[in-house]
Parts: structure tokens; C-alpha cells; sequence
């Protein structure tokens, strides 16, 4: 089979599973009813024994628990293919030193810092009655970290590796922890006591912030650290190529 065949058959091969895939998807959308009351009602009814006042946050934390460990999981794989492309580094360590910052961005990140740390407690305490929550909480700490390490402040210096893996996988592990308690206790999985509804959302809500700002500040350094090596490989291979110029003349 010549190149020309094989590409024109693969080309209508793709062209032939996107139109079975398009195809199925209209007809799905086009079966649903175009008057429809949604879980609107049932989530209202519920709300009351979910443990929050906001039903987004009873929704993700309660009813649809196990989904959000799923999401928690499912960012962990991304964490472990971003290590996959940096040769398993974890923190990058090519960072100014505090002595030689700007001392306006120093006051600058002296005074934010605070506010930010404040803004996410505020956030995830907020989600249990109005829009905010772990995933708000934890984007605003990943850009305090990010904010830091940009800056040249040494914090993540002090962090194990042990301490960092520990992090990343503490979102999904409590999910796991209190499924199997509501388990243990002849629940169904993830399915909360009335009474300890909240506390454990709370629960739950919380370390998932930890977890869910060191999972996006592990991406944002892999990124950095893929960056890096690109860049070195390629100076590399720039200066081997004038060493063999230099030898042939």
C-alpha cells in the first residue's frame, strides 16, 4: 500500500468514526424533550438534609460525592503525566534569591499574600451557602504559590517530596476514608449521616482545597520545568552544532 493510499484511508476512516460520534450525539439531543423539569426539584427537596445551603455545593459534595473524587482522580493522572514529560522532577529550582527582588514587588507580595490566603478561607467557607468552594479556594492558593515561586520567595524549598505527594493524593484519599466510614457504619458509599452531613462536607471541602492548589501548582511547575528542559535541549544542540563547524574548519 503506497503512502498516498494509506493516508487517503485513514483520513476517511477519522472522517467515518467523527460522523458515527456526531451522529450519535444529535440524535441523543434531538430525543430529549424540549420541555424538560430537570433534577431542580428533587435537589430543592433534598437540600435540607445535604449538609449545605447552596445546591451546587450539595450537588458536588453530597449527592454527586463520588463524581468529584472521580474529578479529584482524574486531575491526579494529569499531575502524573506532566511528571511523565519532566523526568519525575518536582519542584523547579532555578529561582532569583529574595536578597536580589525588587523591594516594591517584595512589599507587593509581603502585603497580597495574606489577603489571598484570607480570600480562599473565605471562599471555601462561603461554598457551603453561597457560589464559592474548593475548587474556587484552591485556584486562588495556587496563585498565591505561584505568585511566590515567581517572585523568588524559597518556600517550596522546604517541601519534602514525601510531603508533596502526601498533598496531591490527601483530595481524593479523605473521599475515600469517609466512603468507606459511611460504609463501615451500613451506608451506602459517600452517603453522609444527616447530622454529620455538614462537618464532613466541611471536612472533605477542606483538604480537598490543599489538595486541588498543590495538584494546579504541580502542573503550573511541570509546565515550567518542561519549558526549562526544552530550552537546555535545544542550547545543547545549538553548541554541539558549532563545536562540529568549529572542528570541520
Amino acid at each position: 500500500m503506497s503512502e498516498v493510499t494509506y493516508r487517503f484511508c485513514s483520513i476517511v476512516g477519522l472522517a467515518v468514526v467523527v460522523l458515527v460520534i456526531v451522529g450519535v450525539l444529535g440524535t441523543a439531543i434531538l430525543s430529549l424533550p424540549p420541555e424538560a423539569s430537570g433534577l431542580q426539584p428533587l435537589v430543592d427537596q433534598s437540600l435540607d438534609e445535604s449538609g449545605a445551603k447552596n445546591p451546587v455545593t450539595a450537588v458536588l459534595l453530597n449527592f454527586r460525592g463520588y463524581d468529584t473524587m472521580l474529578e479529584l482522580i482524574v486531575m491526579l493522572l494529569a499531575v502524573i503525566g506532566a511528571r511523565a514529560l519532566t523526568n519525575g522532577e518536582t519542584w523547579c529550582q532555578t529561582k532569583p534569591d529574595v536578597e536580589e527582588m525588587d523591594p516594591l514587588l517584595h512589599g507587593f507580595v509581603r502585603l497580597i499574600t495574606p489577603l489571598m490566603i484570607v480570600v480562599a478561607g473565605y471562599l471555601l467557607w462561603v461554598g457551603g451557602h453561597e457560589p464559592g468552594g474548593a475548587f474556587q479556594a484552591a485556584a486562588v492558593l495556587a496563585g498565591v504559590g505561584v505568585l511566590l515561586q515567581l517572585s523568588g520567595f524559597p518556600w517550596f524549598r522546604h517541601l519534602s517530596g514525601f510531603a508533596e505527594r502526601l498533598l496531591l493524593v490527601s483530595g481524593a484519599a479523605i473521599f475515600l476514608l469517609v466512603g468507606v466510614g459511611t460504609m463501615s457504619a451500613e451506608r451506602a458509599f459517600l452517603e453522609y449521616p444527616v447530622d454529620a452531613a455538614k462537618p464532613l462536607i466541611l471536612l472533605i471541602e477542606t483538604v480537598a482545597t490543599v489538595s486541588i492548589a498543590t495538584i494546579l501548582l504541580t502542573l503550573y511547575n511541570s509546565g515550567v520545568l518542561r519549558f526549562l528542559e526544552v530550552k537546555r535541549q535545544r542550547s545543547d544542540g545549538a553548541g554541539s552544532r558549532q563545536v562540529d563547524v568549529g572542528d570541520q574548519s
